[in-house]
């Protein structure tokens, strides 16, 4: 029988499907659902059934761009200029010491472990080194994932997003230097100072690329008012700046992350929509990503002894990462949610650590580890293997911790408290209507007593007939004549568009916002035509913003207060 090959389009429907019905399952038994998609990853790539293949992944290389892309322009979407202004002091001294611990935790046991199997100084030296640098790196995508899933809001959540964030200058900085000198000990070659020099012009390079990108995009979107138009606009900025950034070898999370923080700052009332429809355009992006990440392991095909290095990376990377946060906080007065649980935020490492462990292997492919694997060889397997490892530990530890930090659940929205409430609780039940054998007089007469757009009309059993518009009315203003032998029943409209008191109060604002309409007659219920009174869109908002406000949830931030 001639062996199945399915083609990209097939992987990827295959991924994201697959992908779902895992997120799906782990939800189910409260596990986050980036554990589903990886693991779906695993079933169909290297280590399971073998649908998605290497030369699949290599094949995909532009898509996990993209996906990086759209992961850097969201993350940096939640940076706030007045959080950074607030806690700058403390972010910094975090970064630096959960990334530097965990460097230093890492590299000397991964140092340790490698001589002790092959005794040579300077390959084990130059390995501890790599695996250090790599280790710094914490994975945007899968935490951030958590944070929105849950719906965390508050000082440790906004700690959490930045560190995420920063991590990636951090750790590209400590990659350059860390294989720079790696070369130098293996092959006696390079320089240090070259090596500064080219991570200088890759880091700031990226950050200029995202700030002029920003502006053009800022600039499109004063003349393009709809979200769904600006939305697709900067879709194309972000595959023009991430195609330029890999063709110039900039960082690809650097740029786009420097594109959605200046536009989240330079226009926020103009991309909070925009942000909102990206976050769920880039759901089925975000499960093929890590889906992909799961594919790409092949854990079947590792020698014994490389488990150990697993083992210790996991172990030192999740120390230094937990005691090197508490320490940065601490030194800076922190509050004690941060010092106590930001640590346990930061286990989760994807897609930009597997990045950096592939360029790595490409510059010390040739050096010899054992008789049958090189030291790149080496770096792909124990980072593609702890990757796994801290994706299944590093997601549920991010929701342990916005838990016991009291966060989860606070970002609430006034669609979460209209979600919870009934028409009913907020219809103006002070009615006043008009008969169809009413003249116009008097529905001129109406309008002018009272600030309504509609008038509900009654039928001689008082049930609901019809509406009255004014934009009705105005049509037969001219001809003051008419006014007395005219009839309401001659001008007024069929009352489609009609809800009942005990409708969700969510469902039918948004129905009103989608027909554009101010004011909804309320009936009784769906057979009984008695009305109840008019729900007026302006009149919802307030008493929503009231029932916030009772529940202790800041209108701005959207946090307890």
């Amino acid at each position: 029988m001639e062996q199945f090959t399915p083609g990209l389009l097939f992987i990827i429907g295959l991924g994201v499907f697959g992908g779902m019905l895992g997120a799906w399952f782990f939800q189910k038994i409260k596990c986050p659902q980036v554990i589903g998609y990886i693991a779906i990853g695993l079933l169909l790539g290297e280590t399971g059934f073998k649908f998605i293949r290497q030369v699949d992944i290599v094949n995909l290389k532009m898509f996990n761009l993209f996906a990086l892309g759209i992961i850097g322009f969201l993350v940096g979407g939640e940076l706030k200029i007045a959080i950074f202004k607030k806690y700058a002091k403390q972010f910094t001294a975090i970064l630096l010491g959960e990334g530097v611990l965990a460097f230093l935790l890492v590299g000397g046991s991964s140092f340790f472990i490698v001589h002790l199997i092959t005794g040579n100084f300077a390959a084990s030296l130059a390995a501890g080194v790599v695996f250090g640098a790599i280790a710094s790196a914490t994975d945007p995508a899968s935490t951030i994932d958590v944070l929105w899933e849950y719906r965390s809001k508050g000082t440790m959540t906004s700690a959490v997003i930045a560190i995420v964030a920063l991590d990636d200058v951090l750790a590209m900085t400590l990659y350059g230097l860390g294989t720079s000198a790696a070369q130098l000990l293996v092959s006696k070659s390079g320089s240090l100072g070259t090596a500064l020099g080219h991570i200088s012009i890759e880091l700031f390079g990226a950050l200029a690329m995202g700030a002029v990108a920003s502006l053009i995009l800022t600039a499109f979107l004063r003349w393009v008012p709809q979200a769904e138009r600006g939305a697709a606009m900067s879709i194309g900025i972000i595959l023009l700046l991430i195609s330029l950034a890999a063709y110039y070898g900039m960082d690809v999370i650097l740029a786009s992350m420097m594109l959605g923080f200046m536009l989240s700052n330079l226009a926020p009332r103009r991309s909070e929509e925009l942000f909102k429809l990206m976050r769920n355009f880039s759901v089925p992006i975000y499960v093929l990503f890590f889906v992909l990440v799961g594919a790409r392991l092949a854990i079947g095909s590792m020698p014994v002894w490389l488990w150990g290095l697993v083992a210790v990376y996991v172990v030192g990377r999740s120390a230094g990462k937990m005691l090197g946060a508490y320490l940065g906080a601490k030194v800076t007065g922190s509050e004690p949610v941060i010092r106590k649980y930001l640590g346990m935020s930061l286990f989760a490492q994807g897609g930009v650590a597997i990045g950096l462990s592939i360029m790595a292997a490409e510059h010390l492919g040739n050096v010899t580890i054992t008789e049958s694997m090189s030291l790149g060889e080496m770096i792909i397997f124990v980072v593609t293997s702890t990757t796994l490892c801290v994706q299944v530990i590093g997601p549920p530890m991010v929701k342990l911790a916005i838990k016991l930090a009291g966060e989860a659940g606070k970002d609430i929205t006034e669609a979460d408290v209209m979600a919870t409430m009934l028409v009913s609780d907020v219809v103006d039940d002070k009615l006043i209507t008009i008969t169809e054998g009413d003249s116009i007089s008097k529905a001129v007469k109406f309008f002018t007593e009272h600030d309504m757009l509609i008038c509900p009309v009654l039928d001689s059993e008082k049930r609901l007939s019809g509406v009255l518009t004014f934009d009705a009315l105005k049509d037969v203003l001219i001809d003051r004549n008419t006014w007395d032998w005219l009839l309401v029943a001659d001008i007024m409209k069929s009352a489609d568009d009609c809800s009942t008191g005990n409708d969700s109060l969510k469902t039918v604002y948004e129905r009103m916002q989608r027909l554009k309409i101010d004011q909804m007659p309320v009936l009784a219920g769906d057979k009984n035509r008695q009305v109840l009174g008019i729900l007026d869109i302006r009149k919802i908002r307030t008493r929503v913003h009231a029932e916030m406000l009772n529940r202790g949830i800041s209108l701005e931030e959207g946090v307890t207060a």
